[in-house]
C-alpha cells in the first residue's frame, strides 16, 4: 500500500537540503584524509588489537625496563604504548597513521597522566625515525614485516629487541618463540628477535 506524501513536507525538506547541504561532509572525509600512504597501509594491515595478555607477555619477553625506549609500529588504540609506560616504566612511542586512532590513543595517554613517558606520533611507520628504539613491537602481517624489515635493519642498533605478534620476520632467526592462549580460547604466537 502506497502512502500519499505531503507536498508541503517535501518542499520543506528540499529547502533544508538546499540551504544546509553544502555544510554537510561525507562521513569518510570527516574521519580521515585519504592519502596514498593511508590507503596503502589500510589495505594490507587490518586493525585488530593485540589482546592485553599477549601485549603484556610481549613486553615481558623483551625484558622491558624503565631504561628502554619502546616503539609500537601501527599502535592502534595505544595499549602497548600505555602498558610499556604504565607497568614497565619505559619511554614508549606509538606510530599510528589512522587519524581517529591517533587522536583517541593520544587522548587516553593524556587522561592517564602518562604524557611524560608515552606519546603517539601520527605518521607512516615506513617513514618513521626509530633510531633510539631499544624495543620494537609489531602486530603486522608477514608480508608487511618483510616490507618493513629493511628499515628496521638500517635503523636499529645491535641488541635492539623486536617482538612480533603472530607473524614471523622472514629472514631473521628468533631468539625465542612462545605460544599463549587468551581468555576467548584463541592461541597467539610471539616471536622475539634481537638485532645482531
Amino acid at each position: 500500500m502506497l502512502r500519499r506524501i505531503d507536498p508541503g513536507r517535501v518542499t520543506a525538506l528540499l529547502a533544508v537540503l538546499i540551504v544546509f547541504g553544502p555544510c554537510l561532509k561525507p562521513h569518510a572525509q570527516e574521519q580521515t584524509e585519504l592519502t596514498p600512504e593511508y590507503e596503502a597501509t589500510h589495505d594490507v594491515v587490518p586493525y585488530v588489537p593485540t589482546p592485553m595478555k599477549v601485549a603484556e607477555r610481549m613486553l615481558e619477553l623483551a625484558k622491558v625496563t624503565r631504561n628502554d625506549v619502546v616503539y609500537d609500529l601501527g599502535s592502534g588504540d595505544g595499549r602497548i604504548v600505555i602498558l610499556a609506560a604504565q607497568k614497565f616504566g619505559a619511554h614508549a612511542v606509538g606510530i599510528e597513521l589512522d587519524p581517529e586512532r591517533y587522536e583517541k590513543s593520544s587522548a587516553r595517554i593524556r587522561e592517564l597522566g602518562l604524557a611524560s613517558r608515552a606519546k603517539i606520533l601520527h605518521e607512516d611507520m615506513f617513514k618513521a625515525n626509530i633510531h633510539d628504539a631499544t624495543v620494537v613491537t609489531l602486530y603486522l602481517l608477514t608480508t608487511v614485516n618483510e616490507d618493513i624489515r629493511p628499515m628496521l635493519e638500517k635503523q636499529l642498533r645491535p641488541g635492539t629487541r623486536v617482538v612480533s605478534h603472530d607473524f614471523p620476520m622472514i629472514g631473521w632467526t628468533p631468539e625465542k618463540t612462545e605460544e599463549i592462549k587468551v581468555g576467548d580460547g584463541s592461541e597467539h604466537k610471539i616471536f622475539l628477535y634481537v638485532r645482531p
